[in-house]
């Protein structure tokens, strides 16, 4: 098992990579071997990001294409950070901003193509709501430009057995947008393809956590948000176009065995202890139906996964204890009204629910 996996996320400060500016806001893309994307997509960024101290980054996880190369070429303004190996999404941020001084970040897809002002709605919302410890833009599909991504659509929230679901996505049902939600809310979390949030508050609570690797990661770090008492919010008036799946597609094995690992060791972490036992009992079952609805559909791979991410969730003992400990330790035992207490899966495919609205 790679030892890095035993550990909970502890930040390393890279000195070779620290800025001596300080700026309002920071905007970061995290990159790896993602030379088409930036040069469809960083264009954009660059030009509607254009106000007093806001400053954007590339951190490149050891590509091996000509990002950096072209980068350095193309857009010599926009500060580059080199790591010296490839840290997943999670580990990767954590030491990126680890040298990056600013008052907010913003974590942002190298597949995110922007609009214009997209960035003044969610900074006055957060000069105005102290309150607020992080937001997102509203997320629609590059591909379709009508329809919310699946990634984040208008927000997350998360059901009482731990699935997560957006306004405007339930499960694969992806809505069109016609504006019905287009009001400020607060949510249970935020997408990590455009993720805005205080840069004393990504610290306070931890960062990301690298155990993670990729995927379900931003949903952990908005929990432990959600313990410390700090509000996470949609703000629909600023808009970006997402790609999604640009690393791994829906199909992919190797994101269904994180997600469904992922997502075991985020609740393990943040259930309150009178829930733990009875939600990862109900999981158990869950989690193998839809290993065999995987198999009975001949997608073997997937099926493969999701086994291996119990069995690697269960060995992962030394992590699990370490992280939830970490974790209680200021946590506060308070219900958070975005943690819906039905089940998703129960509305969605019994009872026919297919638009969040009709929850």
């Amino acid at each position: 098992m790679n030892a890095d996996m035993e550990q909970v996320c502890e930040v390393t400060m890279i000195e070779d990579n620290r800025f001596c500016r300080k700026d309002r806001l920071a905007v970061v893309i995290l990159n790896w071997n993602g030379e088409k994307m930036l040069r469809l997509f960083l264009p954009s960024v660059w030009n509607h990001s254009q106000m007093e101290d806001v400053a954007v980054y590339v951190a490149d996880n050891a590509s091996s294409d000509a990002s950096c190369e072209w980068l350095e070429k193309e857009f010599p303004q926009v500060h580059l950070i080199r790591l010296d190996q490839n840290y997943g999404f999670a580990e990767g941020y954590n030491r990126a901003l680890s040298g990056i001084q600013a008052e907010y970040y913003l974590l942002l897809n190298s597949d995110v193509e922007v609009t214009e002002n997209w960035l003044l709605p969610l900074l006055e919302y957060m000069d105005k709501h102290p309150e607020v410890a992080a937001c997102q833009p509203k997320l629609l599909s590059w591909h379709d430009k009508e329809r919310f991504e699946y990634a984040g659509a208008c927000g997350g929230y998360l059901d009482r057995l731990g699935y997560p679901y957006c306004r405007g996505r339930i499960f694969d049902m992806v809505e069109i947008d016609r504006g019905q939600y287009d009001t400020c809310e607060p949510v249970f979390w935020v997408s990590g393809a455009a993720l805005m949030v205080r840069s004393d508050d990504y610290w306070k609570c931890g960062g990301l956590d690298a155990a993670f690797f990729a995927h379900m990661e931003e949903i952990d770090f908005c929990w432990r948000l959600r313990h410390a008492g700090r509000q996470v919010y949609c703000i629909p008036q600023s808009k970006v176009y997402h790609v999604g799946g640009g690393t791994l597609n829906q199909e992919n094995p190797r994101k269904t065995y994180l997600n469904f690992r992922n997502n075991l060791f985020m609740l393990y972490k943040n259930l309150p202890f009178g829930q733990l036992f009875f939600i990862m009992c109900i999981r158990v079952v869950l989690d193998y139906v839809a290993a065999v609805t995987f198999l009975l559909k001949g997608h073997i791979p997937n099926a493969k996964a999701v086994v291996k991410a119990r069995l690697d969730f269960w060995r992962m003992r030394s992590y699990r204890k370490k992280a939830r400990r970490k974790v209680w330790k200021h946590a506060c035992n308070r219900p958070i009204p975005e943690q819906r207490p039905f089940s998703i899966l129960w509305s969605h495919y019994v009872r026919r629910v297919k638009a969040f609205a009709s929850l």
